[in-house]
This record gives C-alpha cells, sequence and structure tokens, in this order.
C-alpha cells in the first residue's frame, strides 16, 4: 500500500520520516561524488575553461601582464598558412591510421579467436607496442629507417624497391609516420574487438548455420558484424581521438619536417606555446583542436550510432 492509499494522519505520520531518509541519501550521494567531482573539475574542466580565456589575450610566458584582444589570435589563426598546412596534415595521418589500423586489428582479433594455439603469445605481440613508450620506440623507428643502415630499406633494397630518405622525402615523411601509428595502434584495438568477439553468443552461428550461412564470409556479414556494433564504434572513436592526439613521433622523427610536410596540429601548438613562448597563440590552436575533435567524434558517432545493434 503506497503513502497516498493510507489514511490521511498516516501518511503525514510517514511522509516526513520518508523525506529525511530521502535527504540522507541524497547527501551521502553527493558526499561520496564529491572527490571524483572535485577532480573533474580540477584536472578537466576548470584548465578548460583557463586555455579558453587565454586564447583571447596576448600573454606570452614570461610577461607580467596581457592584453585582452578578444578574437585577434584566431583571426590571426584562420589566416596562418602554417595552420592550413597542419590541419590538412592531420587530416591526411588520421584518414589513413583509423581505418587501417581498425581493419588490421578486426582482421587479427578474427585470425587470433579462431586459432586453437598460441593464443596468449599472439596476443601479447600484438599489445607490446600499446605497452612500450612511444618515444623509445620512436628511436627505434628512426634507425630502421635510416636511410643507409635501416632494416627497412635494407629489405626494400632486397626487393628491388631501392632506398629511400623516409623521413626526409616530403612524399614519404607523412606516410611513414602514419606507418608507425597504425603499428602503435593495432594493438588496442585488436584487443577491444577480442572482447567484442567473445560475447557473441555461439548459438548465434548455428542458427546461421541451419539457415544456409555456412561460409565465413556469409558468417561475418550475417553474425559477427552486426554484433561487432558496439565495438566497432568505441574503437573507431577511441582510433580518431587518439590519431588527431598524434605529437611524439612528430616531435622526435621529423620535427615538422622536411619543409612542413609533417607539421600537425598539435605539434604546432607546441612550437607556438612553448617554442616562441606565444601562450595566447598557442592556447587559440588548442581550443580549435578540441573543438575540431569534438565535432568529428560527434558526427561519427551520429553516422555509426544508428547501425549498432545492442544485445
Amino acid at each position: 500500500m503506497t503513502v497516498a492509499a493510507l489514511p490521511a494522519t498516516d501518511a503525514a505520520r510517514i511522509a516526513p520520516g520518508m523525506g529525511r531518509q530521502a535527504r540522507i541519501e541524497a547527501l551521502a550521494a553527493w558526499a561520496l561524488a564529491a572527490p571524483a567531482t572535485f577532480l573533474l573539475f580540477a584536472i578537466l574542466l576548470l584548465p578548460t575553461l583557463a586555455t579558453v580565456l587565454l586564447s583571447f589575450t596576448d600573454w606570452q610566458f614570461g610577461a607580467a601582464a596581457f592584453n585582452w584582444v578578444g578574437f585577434g589570435n584566431y583571426g590571426k589563426l584562420f589566416a596562418d598558412r602554417v595552420f592550413w598546412t597542419s590541419l590538412t596534415n592531420t587530416l591526411l595521418y588520421v584518414g589513413f591510421v583509423v581505418p587501417a589500423s581498425v581493419a588490421l586489428a578486426l582482421f587479427a582479433a578474427i585470425l587470433i579467436e579462431s586459432g586453437t594455439s598460441l593464443r596468449g603469445f599472439y596476443r601479447a605481440a600484438y599489445f607490446l607496442p600499446v605497452t612500450a613508450t612511444l618515444i623509445a620506440m620512436a628511436t627505434v623507428w628512426e634507425i630502421m629507417l635510416h636511410p643507409s643502415i635501416g632494416l627497412i630499406n635494407l629489405l626494400s633494397d632486397a626487393l628491388g624497391l631501392g632506398k629511400h630518405n623516409w623521413l626526409k622525402h616530403p612524399d614519404l615523411a607523412l606516410a611513414s609516420l602514419a606507418a608507425i601509428g597504425v603499428w602503435q595502434m593495432v594493438g588496442l584495438n585488436m584487443v577491444l574487438f577480442l572482447a567484442g568477439l567473445k560475447s557473441i553468443p555461439r548459438d548465434l552461428y548455428e542458427a546461421a548455420a541451419i539457415d544456409g550461412a555456412d561460409g565465413w564470409w556469409s558468417r561475418f556479414t550475417t553474425v559477427t558484424w552486426p554484433m561487432l556494433g558496439p565495438a566497432s564504434l568505441f574503437v573507431l572513436v577511441i582510433s580518431s581521438i587518439r590519431s588527431f592526439q598524434v605529437f611524439d613521433t612528430v616531435a622526435v622523427l621529423t620535427e615538422g619536417g622536411p619543409n612542413k610536410a609533417t607539421e600537425v596540429l598539435l605539434y604546432t601548438m607546441y612550437q607556438e606555446g612553448f617554442g616562441f613562448f606565444r601562450a595566447g597563440y598557442g592556447a587559440a590552436i588548442t581550443v580549435v583542436f578540441l573543438v575540431f575533435v569534438l565535432l568529428l567524434t560527434l558526427l561519427k558517432v551520429r553516422l555509426t550510432e544508428g547501425r549498432v545493434h545492442y544485445a
């Protein structure tokens, strides 16, 4: 029986007790959430707000004062050829790394899941680049891509393709960094796809076989791919965000060269903010970067969410 169904005198006695209990539970919930809420504001929201405000000033590192310039930094930014070059390079990098890393990770996950032996070894081997420090691995890649003694050039020369200066050639440098990015991200994407594959009920494959889908391609298109919808969406979004954040390999291997061929947004922001000490201008690049990544992520979610089937 509800409070409303009780006599008026009984409801009047119970309601205050229920109100106090609800207030106690609400206070307890806020008390438990307070540390995480404080960290959210202190680590994420407040620095983001400070960056947005800083982008409207001309402050430089070490300056005692600053002037409010409004949208002046953004006007300079959109008229800057280096910014458009770095944006184009970033989009080209993302356009190659995201589909390649997702496709290779899905292929590797299906092969490992369908295998009968050495599954643990292959999981560890593919996941190893994720655990390695990218700065250290970038140095290893620099040696492997050396124009004369690098392993990549030795193999290329053995195949009759000749030797190339992969990191100094304007047409090859960005592609070389993108290949390293794919190598770095395949492992994490593979693990996520493996988790998705393990969650697919086996009886769905049996039902598909009864309906005539007994080939591997038929099983993939009718069962595996549709059931991997949530995992695929998550992998796609995470891969896109991580690709936009490319910085380490550019800073270590090419420094944006040759002739701005590998200049990306985060490296441009780093150069402006910490190389030329133009903090306000660097903050404007950061804000544009964050808005661009947010809009692209929301667009991908909107376009793919309708095709995702949740169990």
